[in-house]
Formats: structure tokens, sequence, C-alpha cells
């Protein structure tokens, strides 16, 4: 055995990939390692990009080529050599799976055993042949609802969408979803034809004719005599019911823009046949402890967990004595039983009993899936593994992350090593070793400032995270300002907020607080914003699915709503992507790019040869690289070998073509332009007003390090979150606009967070009114109002514990918020 197989580090040599400054460093095995450095600094970049990744090329290499084929495989990282290695797992923040079929109880594997459980040991009707665990799956044909194939949606046209405005008669266009003109036109004739008056409002008909109309499947051919002025002779035609006539375009046009227009008639709802469950009749006979698969699926894991535990009890007792070959009282409920509370019991340690079974993973946070995962991890029972964690703090309240902490003590004591990237300085305090990147982000970090203890690392002058860890970086200087109006909400009710009100200060920073699952997300990202929009007349932010359609929420009802009038412009700035595809990028979004460009089209080049600034955009078809489409790349199949992209071969990764890279200014071309970073760019473009200011606001608000082509898919929440920022900072408005902002500070380090704290304040000093969803207790502390939720999440959620500045929120005897909120005042 040679020394490095020895020795209880990780040793990484040589590692480039990103930003990463061909770095050597020495990570201990059996220990929690906290990465730690501002954003951008290269953390992610070592331990996911490096370290994670080699291992996983590692037992890629041990898997049959065939086989490798059928794997979503990572490219080999840049780096000389590591040694010491162990196989690793990864529990990276990423929002819940596009798949409307993922929900919580395939993500933690709890649904294999819950179907298991009411296959072999359920109560069947009497005379029911027993079901295949695979027939308790909506995911399976087995066990899949024929009407809706398991979604337990459908999607289906609704009155209030076919008919916008009922006090509109069939001749002035009641029924929207009709289409116009011609064919529009012999629709109301032969409606007219069957004795039905056309020119009465629509909401004054038979509601007998109004379903007809809308619903039938029905198709009566009508003869009807020409109309005075139409220029026709008649019309011999087949009538169709608005809901006919958008099915039939939505299956068999080839229109996409006629296909959109449908859509817009058409919404999720709950199947009729399974009731949102997904599954067959059948399956739904079936009981265990009293309710249906569905039933359970639909509860909170606290009340699963409460319904279970007493039956494995019982069942256990039973099993010596009973001869049954089936049922709640066999050896094989006691197993199941065992294995899904020990497993739920988990989860409602980490702080997840308001979850469901059945809520499906595309309206779980990043922080939430994450906790499941870790949960899962925990059962597994996997021993001299690396589990590398991306921020697992990230979106948890204080009193989330305690539990969350003690697992991942539980993980490591189980002979495991942890490296967890983070920023939350309470977590870097618990780990055993810190490696700690930068000392800036981007091109201005990527160097190790020290790998060592924790205490060894205040030593460190360079270090944004000595300051913030040891207590020496300076607090944001803020004096609290009092509230000038008041923006009142009576009767508030949607999701677990049930007949709430709360008055939301004006003209101040307010921070809404709370468990995770508290209502802190519905009261701000939703119910106020609903309501602001409302007044406003702005079209309500539905969800959408995939294929996008809208999906039905539950239904907003606030009894009474005063103040509203003193807002003039709603902006709610959230962690959605800013791009779905790597052609939208900082330049584009911020529209920066548009003076860019304005700026090639100007120069005496690009006036000589007749150039727009539309040549200047490689969506553009004269300006682009043919070859690559101005992606810039080109995909390479390496059958057995992980897929990967190189460079294009014509335009080597500028995305233009030839003849638009001679034109220059200042001796750049504009692929050149689009590789620099924000601060470059900023001083590059000084002289650009409408692009020095917007790159002016993205410094301020701490992303210089960004490159101004970097595509929008490489940006992280918190990075989108402070570029849709900069770009609202950016617009010089007037009026009193509210500005709505969901966990702003989530995966950032406290240095990025004070940056962002600054400009926040600022819109409040200009008379604006900003409320954000928080739980950083820094960020809380400089509030001027706090709302705190509670005092549980889920059923126990949904109700203001305390409101207030944050010394009197502080005080709250019931507030989980209170006491962590209080150590952080006493400590400033």
């Amino acid at each position: 055995m040679n020394k490095d197989a020895r020795s209880p580090f990780v040793q990484v040599r040589g590692a480039r990939e990103n930003n990463l400054r061909n770095i050597d460093v020495d990570v201990p095995r059996d220990a929690m390692v906290a990465f730690t450095g501002v954003s951008g600094s290269g953390k992610s970049s070592l331990a996911f990009g490096t370290l994670y990744a080699e291992a996983q090329r590692r037992y890629f290499e041990s898997v049959a080529p065939y086989a490798r084929r059928l794997l979503q495989q990572a490219g080999a990282p840049h780096v000389r050599e590591i040694t010491g290695l162990p196989p690793a797992v990864a529990l990276q923040q990423r929002r819940g799976s596009p798949s409307s079929r993922s929900t919580v109880g395939t993500l933690t594997t709890l649904s294999n055993l819950l179907r298991m459980l009411y296959s072999r040991a359920g109560t069947y009707p009497p005379g029911a042949a027993r079901l295949e665990a695979e027939s308790f799956s909506p995911n399976t044909a087995a066990g899949a609802c024929p009407q809706c194939h398991g979604l337990g949606v459908v999607h289906d046209v609704a009155e209030d969408l076919l008919v916008p405005d009922p006090s509109l008669s069939i001749r002035e266009g009641a029924i929207a979803a009709w289409p116009g003109a011609w064919q529009g036109a012999n629709l109301r004739s032969v409606v007219n034809g069957l004795g039905i008056d056309i020119d009465r409002p629509w909401r004054r008909l038979r509601k007998k004719d109004r379903d007809w109309l809308l619903y039938t499947d029905e198709q009566p051919s009508v003869y009807v005599e020409p109309e005075e002025g139409r220029v026709d002779y008649g019309y011999q035609g087949t009538f169709w019911s608005a809901r006919k006539h958008v099915m039939h375009v939505l299956a068999d046009s080839k229109s996409e823009k006629t296909r959109e227009r449908a859509l817009r008639f058409v919404r999720s709802v709950p199947c009729p046949e399974c009731h949102g469950s997904g599954l067959r009749p059948e399956a739904l006979a079936v009981t265990f402890a009293g309710r249906s698969i569905a039933e359970i699926n639909a509860m909170p894991l606290a009340e699963v967990l409460s319904s279970l535990r007493p039956v494995a009890r019982r069942a256990k007792a039973d099993a010596a004595t009973s001869t049954a070959r089936s049922g709640e009282t066999t050896e094989v409920a006691v197993r199941i039983c065992g294995d899904l509370v020990a497993r739920i019991d988990v989860l409602l340690h980490l702080g997840l009993g308001y979850l469901s079974l059945g809520r499906h993973s595309t309206t779980l946070s990043p922080g939430e899936a994450q906790r499941l995962r870790i949960a899962t991890q925990l059962r597994s029972g996997l021993f001299g593994v690396v589990y590398v964690l991306d921020e697992p703090s990230a979106g948890l309240h204080p009193a989330d992350a305690e539990p969350l902490l003690d697992v991942l003590d539980r993980l490591k004591a189980a002979g495991n090593s942890l490296f967890v990237v983070e920023h939350d300085m309470d977590v870097v305090r618990r780990a055993d070793w810190v490696v700690d990147i930068g000392p800036g982000a981007g091109e201005g970090g990527g160097r190790v400032l020290y790998s060592g203890p924790v205490a060894g690392l205040e030593r460190v002058g360079d270090s944004a995270t000595s300051q913030y860890l040891f207590g020496r970086a300076q607090p944001l200087d803020h004096r609290p300002r009092t509230p000038q109006s008041w923006l009142r909400l009576r009767g508030v009710s949607r999701h677990n907020l049930r007949d709430v009100s709360v008055d939301i200060p004006l003209c101040v920073l307010t921070a809404v607080t709370g468990v995770s699952g508290s209502g802190k997300s519905t009261l701000v990202s939703q119910v106020l914003a609903e309501v602001v929009r409302g007044h406003l007349g702005l079209v309500p932010d539905e969800p959408d699915e995939p294929d996008g359609t809208r999906l039905e929420v539950d239904v907003l009802d606030v009894q009474d709503a005063s103040g509203v009038e003193s807002f003039d412009r709603l902006v709610l700035v959230d962690q959605r992507p800013i791009g779905r595809t790597p052609r939208s990028n900082l330049a584009t979004y911020t529209g920066l790019f548009d003076a860019v460009r304005k700026v090639y089209a100007a120069t005496d080049e690009a006036r000589a040869r007749g150039y727009s600034a539309g040549r200047f955009s490689f969506n553009v078809s004269d300006g682009r690289c043919e070859t690559c489409q101005g992606e810039g790349f080109v995909a390479v199949e390496l059958l057995f070998l992980p897929g990967t992209y190189a460079p294009c071969p014509t335009c080597r990764g500028a995305r233009y073509n030839t003849e638009t890279l001679e034109v220059t200014y200042q001796g750049k071309n504009i692929a050149e332009v689009l590789a620099l970073s924000v601060d470059a760019a900023a001083e590059f473009l000084s002289a650009v007003p409408a692009a020095s200011r917007s790159l002016e606001t993205l410094r301020e608000v701490g992303l210089g390090y960004l490159r101004l082509g970097q595509p929008a898919t490489e940006l992280s929440g918190g990075e989108a979150q402070r570029v849709k920022l900069a770009t609202e900072l950016q617009r010089a408005r007037r009026g009193h606009a509210l500005y709505l902002l969901d966990e702003p500070t989530a995966g950032l380090h406290p240095a990025d967070v004070a940056l962002l704290l600054r400009q926040l304040h600022r819109l409040v000093d200009a008379g604006n009114t900003v409320v954000l969803v928080e739980h950083d207790l820094d960020t809380i502390a400089t509030a001027d109002w706090v709302i705190d939720l509670g005092p549980g999440g889920g059923d126990a959620g949904g109700r203001v514990v305390a409101a207030g500045p944050p010394a009197k929120v502080a005080k709250a005897r019931r507030s989980a918020t209170a006491p962590y909120l209080a150590a952080r005042l006493a400590r400033s």
C-alpha cells in the first residue's frame, strides 16, 4: 500500500476547474469540512466540479461500457491528480423535478413501501382479487386511472375562461373561445337558427342553453337563411360547442399560434373519475387502517405517522397468534409499518411533518427537497462515502437548521465524510475543518486562502469569511424607520392561511419570518402580489404546467383590503431563472446589450458595410456563425463515454461569423465584449451611459464577477434574483412601488448579503415599500418591521404570531423566531 492510500486526507493537486487557479489542497476524510468564500469564489467548483465529478468519473469507469451509455455522465474535471478520494454522493440545491409525476413519496421512496403495504396487508372488498404493488401506482399501466392516465388532473375548459365577460351577448362575442371572422359568424347563425337569442346578454340566457352551447357533443346540421348584412347565400353547416372546438384545435391544428390561443381556455382540474388520485377504482377500494392509499397520500406526514404507529404496535402484538395469510395483523404489516414509521420519523425530526406524500416535487423549495434527500440517505446505511452538500441550511429557519445539523452529525458518526459548501456562519462553526476560497469572486477568486481547523481562519486577514465568522465585520449603519401608513388585509384565506388579518406597513422594509411551511411565501408571493395586481389591473400570474396549461390553485379569499391604492407599481423578485436557454444571458436580460450593439452599429466600419444593430445579435442569421447557429459550441457524441460540448470549429466559440467580428470598438470585437466580466466591462464601456448605468448597478449588488455573455442557465437562484433586482434598480422611475422578494439572501455569503441590504434600503429611502420573506437573522435584525407567522408549519401555522419592530418580536413568547432573533440582537 502506498503512502497516499494510508493518508487520512483527500489530496487535490492542480485543480483548474472554472476559476480555480491550479490549486493544491488537502481535505480530511471522516470529518465535516466546510467550503467557504464569497459567492462566485470557486467553492462549488472545488467541491462539486472537481471532487464530486472525479468520484463520479471513477465510479462510471467501473461500469460496463454499454451500461454507461444509459447513464447521465459528467465530464472529467480539470485537475492533475486526486488521491485518497472515496465514493461520493452529491446532495445539491435544485428546484423540484419538472415531471408532474414526481412527488414527496417518490423522492423519499416511501411510496414504494406504502404500495407494498396496501398490496400485501390491505383490507380488500369481499370477493376482490389481490392486487400487485404496481396497481397502487399512478405511474404504471396497471394502476393509472384510464381517464387522466395517472396524472390526477385533466385538461379541460371552464366557463369563466370560455366566457370571460358574461355581460356580452353571443353576437358581441361572449363565447371568446369560438373562432372569429367567417367561421364565427356561421356558428352565430346556427345558434340563431336553433332559436337561441344571440342578442341577449350571456348571463340572462337559460342555464340549460348556456351549458349546451359550451359543452355539448351534439353536432346538429342546420340550414340558415342569409342574415341581413351578410353577403353569402345562407349557410348549411354543423354546430360546434365551445369545448368541442377548443379540443379539436388542440388535437388537430398544426398552427402553433392557433394552439396557443386555444390553451387560453384550458386549465388543469382534478380528474372527475379518480378525484385527483390518479388511481383506478379497484386500487382505491383497498384500505389500511380504515383509509385508502389516496387518503394517506393526501395527509400531512405527521398525521400519517400517527395513523401507522398504533397499527404497527397492535399488529406486532397480534402477529404471534395470528394465522391469517394477509391483513393488518400479519408479520408483513409489522415489518412494513415499522420501516415506514422509522423513515417518516426522520422527516418529522427535520421539520417536514407538514408535507404530504402526494405533494408534487415541483412545489418544493430547494431546501425542502434537499432535506428529503438527506433523510433518505440517513436510512440508506452507507459507510465510508463522501457526502457533498450544497448549502444544506439555505432557505431554513434557524429552528429547522438545528435538527438538520444533528442529522449531518449522525451521517458523520456512521463513518462518512461531509464536504459542505456553506455560507451560514453557525454551520461553519460546527465544522471540523474549513477550506476558504477567495479572496474575491470570478477572476478575483479561485485561490485557497486557508485550509485547516476553523479557529485558524481568524488569522487570515484577506478572508471575508473570517471577518463575519469572528465578528470583525462592520454592521449595517441603519436607523429604524416609522411606517407612513398601512396596507390592511382582513379575512385572508389561501393554503394554510385561514381567515388571517395582517397589517403591512408602508414606506419601510418588512421581513416576514417563520418556520418552513408557516405560510410566508403564500402571504407575500401570492396574497400580497395578487391583491396589488388586482388593484393595478394586471393579469394574474398563474402557475403553469410544463405543457403550458394553467393549474388550479387554492382560491384566494380576502374579505377586505385597504391601503392598496397607495401603490403605483408592483415588482416581484423571485429566484426563478431569468432564461430557459443559453441564448438568454446577463447582457440580454438587463437590456445593456441593446446599447452595446448600437455602439458597434455606429462605428465607421459598420456604417461603411451597412450593418445595423441587429447584425451584432448572435440570434440573427446575418451576424451569427451558421455552423453553431450562434450557440458558440457543438455537441459531441462519444458513445459509451460522457457526451460533451466542444467549441464550434468555425467560430471557435465566438458565436459570430467572420465578417461581424471584423468590426471593432476600442480594439475589441463584439464577442470579446461578451467575454468581459461586469467589472472589466464597466471600465471598457464607461463612455456608454446606457450600458454603464446597468453595469454599475450589477456591481453594487455584488455581481461584478459575472461575464456579460454568461448563459442564464448557469446562474444560481440567488444570482438570478440579484440580476432581476439590479435590472429594476437601474430604471429611474417615480411613484410608490411595492417590492416583494422571496428569500433574497438564500445562497449568499454574508459579505454579499451586506451589499444586497444596502440596495434594498436604498429602495425604501427612495419612497418605496419592500417586503421580503427571510430566514437570515442579520437581515431580519436590520428590518424596520417584522411579521412572524406560525407557530409551526402546515396546519400548525398560517397565523400571525407577532408583529412589530425586531426588538419587540424578539420578546414574543409563542414565536419560534424570537429566541434566535433575541440572541442576534444581543450580539450587536
